[in-house]
């Protein structure tokens, strides 16, 4: 399964660049395949490995902070694995073959 999850203490200031590395960090210590990007970290396993992830990452956060939000969204696709490559994959070949206009247009304008 793949989960996307993003993590905001709340009440600690503007700054909470240092809070979410702790929680990035948690997630890349778990040996879990992950990638972070501008809005969420996405982590690939099973159910209770990954969901053991986000909550120590939560943990994490909540004893800096004292309210926490979390977003989460999950893809349960069993006996897929490597979901988080693939799919990009996927996309990134169909955007190769693509002709017409779309395909030529800078981004925004399609």
């Amino acid at each position: 399964m793949l989960i996307a999850f993003s993590i905001t203490p709340l009440g600690v200031g503007e700054s909470v660049g240092g809070v979410v590395a702790d929680a990035v960090r948690v997630v890349r210590e778990s040996g879990l395949p992950n990638r972070t990007d501008a809005m969420f970290t996405t982590v690939e396993g099973e159910w209770d490995e990954v969901m053991a992830v986000v909550k120590r990452a939560v943990d994490t956060v909540a004893a800096q902070a004292p309210r926490v939000s979390l977003v989460l969204k999950a893809d349960l696709r069993p006996g897929v694995t490597d979901a988080m490559t693939a799919k990009v994959a996927r996309v990134e070949a169909r955007l190769a073959e693509a002709t017409g206009p779309t395909a030529t247009m800078p981004p925004n304008q399609g």
